[in-house]
């Protein structure tokens, strides 16, 4: 779609009135107020073009030129894009929070904060030499060169920075496909970014996006024969379409974290973890706890110690009202429910009030026994709704586990000092992360070691994603020669 000048000359005069305004409703806690950066409405321009064509011509020209600049240049544009994105944190989240409805304010601050930190960087593109009678053989991390990245409405602007550090770290440039219901935060994301790009030297437009996300626009990404890799971070539906676009994929898809708690297990530790961990932003995140297997013989002490701990704890009549809240089809014991999408990432206070249950303050999590088969424990709720449920012993709570996590392979874990029943789990439940006592965020790097990435590869395998799985390998050889003994 083209615009005409008459089209431009209005667009002009709305960003002139948007940018003459105060921001308004601006949520949760903030250290001072700030203006949001950049009202993108339907203005071009930074990165945005009106169309997939657009955009991918522009991103490849950038990388034609990020080709021509030394490893040292690329480190010094990550460097101003962590500088710009710390700066930005705050204004970000809010941004995504007042857009999105999803969510807390202060953890999407924090998300924002930690994908700016500890997404690797071209640190990790470390060349091998091999010699021999032979000869040498040198093997590095090339890049692909347009990548085209498909992104979520529950991380929006945290996947866009940490796609983009990593994947321009190792040399590409991105085409965005943003979520429609996140569109106005992201298209802000990406002006920042091409801001700080410029500022550290690179090329326009090695950040670039559409100006109107469908999924149309997303089905023609996917199939541009100007893109070369594709990264997809999303539902099962867009998942399996990248994967069978003929391109290479990596993606990233759904989950349904399972926690264990076993009978030795500190049940204090474990409460006051679960808790922090399941409403992290109000569960939205795809790492997080979404139900607990709890052995039979601690299972009590561990539901009085999460209640003390500022957990909600429903009874049986409060859980059948909350169900009638949050499912809009529950298809039988056993089976995935469908939720209510207009609960999804809500307070536990609003669920409660939507159920029309009164409860003091804004508990972090609600907090219900179920048994096996209640469709809490098979659903990914997206909700600050914890099922906990019993099992005989450890080994009948892996094996719940393992069925409840539905073979998506992204994440679990579990709370026990017996190391055997730890390893057991971890290698039966095969997830790209799991965590061993501590809150599944941990697994992230936050409040635990390693690099962190909002796109978890599962179903095509890569795992925690950095600048390693957006390069490709490439071997050189010269034979017969360097030898020096």
């Amino acid at each position: 779609m083209r615009i005409s000048d008459q089209q431009v000359d209005i667009i002009a005069r709305r960003l002139a009135e948007r940018m003459s305004s105060p921001p308004t409703g601006q949520p949760g806690p903030v250290s001072a107020p700030v203006a949001p950066a950049v009202h993108t409405g339907s203005i071009l321009g930074e990165g945005v073009f009106a169309t997939v064509d657009d955009a991918v011509r522009a991103a490849a020209t950038a990388y034609h030129e990020l080709d021509g600049m030394s490893l040292e240049g690329r480190k010094k544009i990550i460097t101003s894009i962590r500088e710009t994105m710390l700066e930005h944190a705050e204004e970000l989240a809010r941004h995504a929070h007042r857009e999105t409805g999803l969510g807390r304010f202060e953890h999407k601050v924090i998300k924002n904060r930690q994908v700016t930190r500890k997404t690797s960087g071209t640190e990790v593109l470390t060349p091998q030499a091999v010699t021999g009678d032979n000869g040498l053989t040198l093997t590095e991390y090339a890049p692909y060169g347009v990548i085209g990245a498909i992104t979520p409405t529950t991380n929006p602007t945290s996947t866009i920075i940490c796609n983009t550090i990593a994947m321009l770290a190792a040399g590409n440039s991105i085409v965005f496909n943003v979520h429609p219901n996140a569109r106005e935060c992201s298209m802000a994301n990406v002006r920042l970014l091409h801001r700080a790009i410029m500022r550290g030297g690179g090329p326009a437009n090695l950040v670039t996006t559409v100006a109107e996300p469908s999924i149309e626009s997303a089905q023609a990404l996917m199939g541009h024969k100007g893109v070369r890799l594709l990264a997809v971070t999303g539902g099962s539906g867009v998942v399996r379409q990248a994967m069978t676009s003929g391109k290479r994929a990596i993606c990233a898809g759904p989950g349904n974290p399972p926690v264990v708690v076993d009978a030795t297990a500190d049940l204090e530790h474990a409460a006051r973890n679960i808790i922090a961990g399941a409403s992290f932003d109000n569960n939205i995140v795809c790492v997080d706890e979404k139900e607990v297997i709890a052995v039979e013989s601690i299972v009590d002490e561990l539901l009085q110690q999460m209640k003390q701990q500022g957990a909600h704890l429903l009874t049986e009549g409060e859980l059948h009202r909350i169900e009638q809240a949050i499912f809009s089809e529950q298809r039988g014991p056993g089976k995935r429910a469908v939720m209510q999408k207009e609960l999804i990432g809500k307070n536990a206070s609003e669920i409660l009030k939507r159920a029309g249950i009164s409860c003091a303050g804004d508990p972090p999590l609600l907090v219900a026994r179920v048994a096996n088969d209640h469709p809490l424990i098979w659903t990914e709720q997206m909700m600050p709704v914890m099922p906990v449920t019993s099992v005989p012993d450890v080994d009948k709570g892996i094996q719940l586990a393992l069925e409840a996590e539905h073979g998506f392979g992204h994440s679990a874990g579990m709370y026990s000092r017996d190391i055997d029943a730890l390893s057991r789990m971890a290698r039966a439940v095969n997830t790209s992360i799991f965590t061993k006592n501590g809150p599944f965020f941990a697994g992230l790097g936050e409040g635990g070691e390693g690099h962190t990435s909002f796109t978890i590869a599962s179903p095509t395998g890569e795992g925690l994603t950095g600048p390693v799985a957006f390069s490709r390998l490439r071997r050189c050889v010269l034979v017969d020669h360097f030898r020096i003994v």
